[in-house]
Formats: structure tokens, sequence, C-alpha cells
């Protein structure tokens, strides 16, 4: 008997195999016959789970899960784009850029989620096509968000929206593969389980937006902008936020808009667009002429985009300065710790991996006589105390009494005492593990 949850996940675990091989056979040119006898051949190991829905529930249902299975493969590969050259990944990444930037990211979470989307998307640029490696803290740091909402916004909003898909786990010093894609996948959003019952809650709690009237159904920013200002210290969650990157970036691109145009273009909502508005021009960042707001000529300076503007100067309030504005919010040197943070986590995981590559654990201190005496673990290749007999030979677990042929080294591993064997360490290592695992199928 297991637990439900164990056999959910292995479930869940058979139903991405199940939809990958069909995902192959359909872009190999196959059919759904084709994928209904490779998964249904009993010496398949891919198809045990199709087998364990028609040996649980019967063959009709296996062969109904199947079909389902293909028409989804086959939509996927239909709407997707095959890559043939490096010039067509550009134009791909273009046209995400584009997309990206036409989509309305409302909420606070959605903005997140375009930082995170628009560090992945700097990734690929710098790969050359959708295909990039990407580690949670290299990710974070490029977004100037945590780890802990990170995975949050991956969870919620760019994994369920097909948006990203992680093909491979990192490992060791390899950061994760990622694959961008479109958005176009609109599966049903799932609500926070304290929300269920409830009557009061948002439509998308992904998102964490009410939908209102004023949002246009598409944004029209310069991501550009957002992508090289995100990272700094001005733009944390406690600083001028991610709301005020939307409005600058939506002022970049069409300078000289009205509050109604700004929160379309932006997709941030009337009120949070006034509050941001008049916070920036407290910063001599943006000015009202009119009804129309715009950048100061000094708003972009120093991240190499310039505005469309080129009026002098106002004689105003003098212009802080990235890093002044941090040090006026509080937010100084939030991306200097979070590296520093990361940068410890790197150390002490590539630690841990050395010590796992070398077999060891962590070692025991004793205090004897007032001294500390460090005794090291036991490793994977030492042999059991009663197999060793006083006098440094080993004793054979089946019969007792001590190998001819074997020795017991002082720091506790075999040595084969043979005068014609010149094995190395690792052969010798090899014959010790075959040695143990006759003497367990003896015992």
């Amino acid at each position: 008997m297991s637990l439900r949850s164990d056999r959910q996940g292995a479930a869940e675990h058979g139903h991405r195999i199940t939809a990958a091989i069909a995902c192959h056979v359909a872009r190999a040119g196959g059919t759904a016959d084709h994928l209904t006898r490779l998964l249904l051949h009993p010496e398949h190991e891919g198809g045990r789970h199709a087998r364990h829905i028609a040996l649980r529930s019967g063959q009709p249902q296996a062969l109904e899960y199947i079909h389902r299975v293909w028409t989804s493969a086959s939509s996927v590969i239909k709407g997707s784009t095959r890559v043939e050259s490096r010039h067509h990944a550009y134009e791909v990444l273009v046209a995400l850029r584009d997309r990206i930037e036409t989509t309305p990211w409302r909420g606070e979470r959605g903005r997140t989620a375009l930082r995170v989307l628009r560090a992945h998307l700097n990734f690929a640029e710098i790969a050359g096509g959708p295909l990039h490696h990407a580690s949670e803290r290299q990710t974070a740091e490029e977004a100037g968000i945590s780890r802990t909402t990170l995975r949050a916004v991956y969870e919620l909003i760019l994994k369920p929206r097909g948006w990203l898909r992680r093909l491979q786990a990192g490992h060791g010093r390899e950061g994760s593969t990622w694959y961008l894609n479109d958005g176009n996948n609109r599966c049903s959003r799932a609500s926070s389980p304290s929300h269920v019952r409830t009557t009061q809650f948002p439509p998308d709690p992904a998102l964490e937006e009410w939908p209102t009237p004023e949002t246009a159904t598409a944004a029209d920013i310069d991501s550009t902008v957002i992508g090289r200002l995100m990272g700094h210290d001005a733009f944390t969650h406690h600083g001028l936020g991610s709301s005020a990157l939307m409005i600058i970036s939506a002022l970049h691109l069409h300078p000289g808009q009205s509050i109604e145009e700004l929160v379309g273009s932006s997709s941030v909502s009337r009120a949070t667009t006034y509050r941001t508005l008049r916070r920036l021009a407290l910063h001599d960042l943006v000015r009202q002429t009119d009804q129309t707001w715009a950048l100061t000529p000094q708003a972009l300076q120093g991240i190499g985009l310039p505005t469309h503007t080129s009026d002098p100067r106002p004689m105003g309030l003098l212009t802080q300065g990235w890093d002044d504005l941090a040090d006026g919010y509080g937010t100084a040197g939030t991306a200097a710790q979070r590296k520093a943070l990361h940068m410890a986590e790197r150390a002490a995981y590539r630690q841990a991996l050395e010590r796992l590559a070398e077999h060891r654990s962590r070692a025991v201190v004793i205090v004897r006589d007032g001294r500390q005496i460090l005794v090291p673990a036991p490793r994977a290749d030492e042999i059991p105390i009663p197999w060793r007999s006083p006098d440094g030979s080993v004793l054979d677990p089946a019969t007792g009494r001590p190998a001819a042929d074997w020795r017991v080294a002082t720091d506790g591993r075999l040595i084969l005492i043979t005068p014609a064997d010149q094995r190395s360490y690792d052969e010798l290592a090899a014959a010790h593990a075959q040695a143990l695992s006759e003497w367990e199928s003896a015992a």
C-alpha cells in the first residue's frame, strides 16, 4: 500500500513521460495508431503508465487516455515553430519580445512576472535562441527580486501560462535548461486553498488583480528599459517598485501620454498610476504638460537609452540619480546583499557536492584529556568491524575464518595480498564491491 500523494506523484510523472513520447511521435510524423502500439507494447518502458491504466480501468479507458494525449501533443507540435538558423532564432526572439511588450501584466505579481520573463529573454538573447541555461540565483539577481518571489512567479504565472518550460533541472555547476515560449497556454489557474470556499477573491489570483475597464487588453511598453533598470536597488519592492518601471517604459516608447492612455499602455491601475507619477515627479523623472506626461531629459541617463525629448533641463528639483534614490528609500545595497548571499549559498552547495563526490560525511569531534580529536566518518568502501581480525586479516562472513589473500589496512580499507597482482586502487575497490555482493548472496 502506498500513500495517496506518492501514487499521485507517480501518475503525474508517468503522464509527463507519455506526453513527451507523444510529442516525439507527432514531430516524427507518426499517427495515433503508432503511439498506441508503442505505449501498449509490453517491452516498452515508456508505456508503463498507459498499461497501468489499462490494467486498472480497462482497455477502453487506456485508449481514450492515449487519444487525449495524442490530441494535445498534435496541437502543441502544430503550434510550435521550428528554428532553422541563427537568424531565424533572433527573429523568434524579436517576436517574443513584441508579444511580451503588448501583453498586459496587471497587478504587482504580474509586473514581477514581467521582470522575470525579461531576465530570461536577456539570457535567451545571449544564448542566441529560446533554448538557454539559467539558475534561480542568476535569474533573481538579473530581475532584482528574491528567490522566494521568483519561485512563486514560476509556479503561478510563467509555467502555467506557457511562457517558460524547464526542460532539465540544474545540478552542480550547471544551471537549469529553459525554453522560452509565447505564452499561448490558457490553462486553468489554481486558486489558493484558503480562498476556495470564499466568494470575495480576484478571478485571477495568480496576478492578484481585479479586472477593470481601465486597463486595456493589450499593453504597449518598451521592455528594454525594464531590462536595464529592474536590477537596480531603486526599483526594489520598498523603493520605486515595478509600477514605476512600467510607467517609465511606457513613456519612453510613447512620450506625451494622458492618464487614460498611460493606464492602458502600462496596465497599471488609475490609482497606482496617479500615485507613481507623483512620486516620479518629486524626483524630477517625469514632467506634466497640460494633461499629458513625459519623461524628463535626464530620466534615463546612464543606461544607454536617451529620451525622445530634447528640452533643456528644468530649473526645479535636481535629479538625485538612481544611487541617491536608493539611499533615500533605504534600499541601497539590496542587490549587493543578495549577490553575497547567493555566493555563500553557491560555496556551501559546492562543498556539499565535493563531499558527496568523495563519499565523505561530516567528521565527529570528541574531547579527550582536554583536547579535541577529529574522528573521520566511515567511508563507503570500509569493511565492517565484525569482519576484522585482531591480527589484521579479514574474516569471511560465510565461514568465519580468515581470508588468505585479504588484509585490513590502517585506514580500514581492504588490501589484496597477491604477489602477481598489480591492480590499481579503483580495480581493488571494484573487486571489493564484487566480494561484498558474493558474500551477501551467500548469506
